[in-house]
């Protein structure tokens, strides 16, 4: 199943399923079962459907339910480093936390801040459900999770036209192109599945932020004065923009 696929189940049972999986990440099979309340039968035959149907995948090995989310093809780029850019999975989850608050601790990033609290506090990464959709995409060098960009899209019609859009990059691996190429992967997403304006919103004391989203096609659409208490400091919100 991909993000941009539209949720329906044609059955009660089946929706109940996948919505317990889609709020949990990966879930326990028998867990799952009890939580919904279905017979063995009833609930295998739901979760046999889902699994035909690539909404749901099921680990017999592992007993576990996940949502199926369709990846998107991996990336390779060599630039001084190689870096691998791919759709984050659940047990990115993690890792994709302690980096985001690594990379924040200088630069101050209030979204990208809301956005691993969130996760930490949901336990859940990927989102997809009528109110919203959660993608994140992932770098990676030798196989450990050094950057990421989240996109954060509305399932409202009047707000399906949007998303929000976070990217960073460990301290210690910027420079080498990382972020360009992971902003650039967040943009193609949103393009591809219909979105007509991202949105990304940074204090104004972090002026790198600005700047890299200025270089690269964002423009600032509105200052919000005040609107973040810093270190006991008022400091302005910059709310930039990005037409798809």
């Amino acid at each position: 199943m991909r993000f941009s696929d539209d949720l329906e189940f044609g059955h009660r049972g089946r929706q109940d399923v996948y919505d317990y999986v889609e709020r949990h990440g990966a879930v326990d099979y028998e867990e799952a079962r009890r939580a919904v309340g279905m017979a063995p039968d009833e609930f295998g035959t739901h979760v046999t459907v889902l699994a035909r149907e690539g909404i749901l995948e099921h680990d017999r090995e592992e007993g576990e339910l996940r949502v199926a989310f369709e990846e998107d093809d991996t990336e390779t780029y060599e630039t001084d480093v190689r870096f691998v850019i791919r759709q984050a999975r659940e047990e990115d989850m993690e890792p994709l936390v302690s980096v985001i608050r690594d990379s924040l601790t200088d630069d101050r990033y209030i979204v990208g801040e809301t956005l691993a609290d969130v996760v930490d506090h949901e336990e859940v990464l990927l989102r997809h459900n009528e109110l919203q959709s959660r993608v994140v995409f992932v770098a990676t060098v030798g196989g450990r999770v050094v950057g990421w960009v989240h996109l954060d899209h509305p399932e409202r019609e009047a707000l399906a036209h949007t998303a929000m859009l976070t990217v960073g990059v460990h301290r210690e691996h910027r420079g080498h192109g990382i972020g360009e190429r992971l902003l650039e992967r967040g943009q193609r997403w949103a393009e591809a599945v219909g979105t007509e304006k991202l949105y990304n919103s940074v204090p104004a004391t972090n002026e790198p932020a600005i700047e890299f989203l200025s270089e690269r096609g964002w423009e600032t659409e509105a200052v919000r004065e005040g609107h973040y208490r810093i270190d006991g400091e008022y400091v302005d919100e910059v709310m930039m923009a990005y037409h798809c």
